[in-house]
Order: structure tokens, then C-alpha cells, then sequence
């Protein structure tokens, strides 16, 4: 009983906080909540015991991704920030939209057989992730982590041929 209410008091807030981020006239009002959405977000993993998603979540999406866009919204807005957000002026199509999308989504869950299990808890999520990362997901993995030294490299190039031409 006790999960079921604080599923529910997350998941008000979450859906609360990305609705106000979509309609907010202040930009800067819409990535703050943004920044809860995503702590809503990991909320909901912890209450399913995925540990490591959650701190994943509040790692990536709630500290890194918020900072960017609050940094990129400091650095490109000039000026007054009152109303900044230019889709909010779409409010009645965007709402028109969305609440076609909750229909088709709450037909789709309502309607599909879900099989019930029980399914007990693994011991460590992060175990479980590092055990399928290593085995299963191997190739992505590894192309992944090419990606990304790639992306090291080029941001390293570029860098040092800025600071050669000033």
C-alpha cells in the first residue's frame, strides 16, 4: 500500500512538473522543471528497486543534462526572460495533440494482456547491467566506448586548434 501511494504522489509530480515545463512562458522556468521531471523520473526506479538507474538518472539527465540546457538558455537569451518560451503561443494544438496521444496510449495499455508474475528482486541492478553489458551486449558495448573515445578525441582537436589560432 504504502509503494502504491508514493507511486502515485511521484507520478503526480512528475507529470505535473513536465506539463508546467511544456506551457511555462519563462524558459528558464521550463528547464528548472525539467530538472524535477527527470527527479521524478528516477524517483519511479527507485521505487522498483533499479538502484543504479536511478542514480543514473539523477547523474546524467537531473545534474548534467539540466546544467547544459540551464547554461546554453544563460548564455543565448539576451535581454528580458519573461516570455521567452515561443511554444507556448501553441498552447491549444500542442494540449490538442497531447491529450490525443493519452487517449491512443491509455487504449493501448487498457487494452493489451499483461501476464502476471511474480518476480522477485535481483540482488544488485548494477550487477545484472555490467553482467549483460559484458556478455550479451558486448559488440555495443565496445562500439560504444569507440563512440565515445572518437568523440574524446575530436572535442581534443578541436580545442587545441582554437588555442593555436588565438
Amino acid at each position: 500500500m504504502g509503494f502504491t501511494v508514493m507511486f502515485y504522489v511521484i507520478a503526480i509530480v512528475t507529470l505535473g512538473s513536465a506539463l508546467m515545463m511544456v506551457i511555462s512562458k519563462n524558459i528558464f522556468h521550463s528547464a528548472l522543471l525539467m530538472l524535477v521531471a527527470f527527479l521524478g523520473i528516477a524517483g519511479v526506479f527507485v521505487l522498483l528497486y533499479a538502484d543504479f538507474l536511478a542514480a543514473t538518472q539523477v547523474l546524467v539527465y537531473a545534474g548534467a543534462i539540466t546544467i547544459f540546457v540551464v547554461f546554453a538558455i544563460m548564455f543565448t537569451i539576451r535581454g528580458d526572460m519573461k516570455s521567452t518560451n515561443l511554444f507556448s503561443r501553441n498552447l491549444v494544438p500542442g494540449a490538442l495533440l497531447s491529450l490525443i496521444m493519452i487517449v491512443v496510449n491509455a487504449v493501448m495499455v487498457l487494452t493489451t494482456k499483461w501476464p502476471l508474475k511474480a518476480m522477485t528482486a535481483p540482488e544488485s541492478t548494477a550487477k545484472e547491467i555490467a553482467n549483460l553489458m559484458l556478455t550479451k551486449y558486448v559488440v555495443a558495448f565496445e562500439v560504444t566506448a569507440v563512440l565515445l573515445l572518437v568523440a574524446m578525441l575530436g572535442a581534443i582537436v578541436i580545442v587545441k586548434e582554437v588555442k593555436k589560432s588565438s
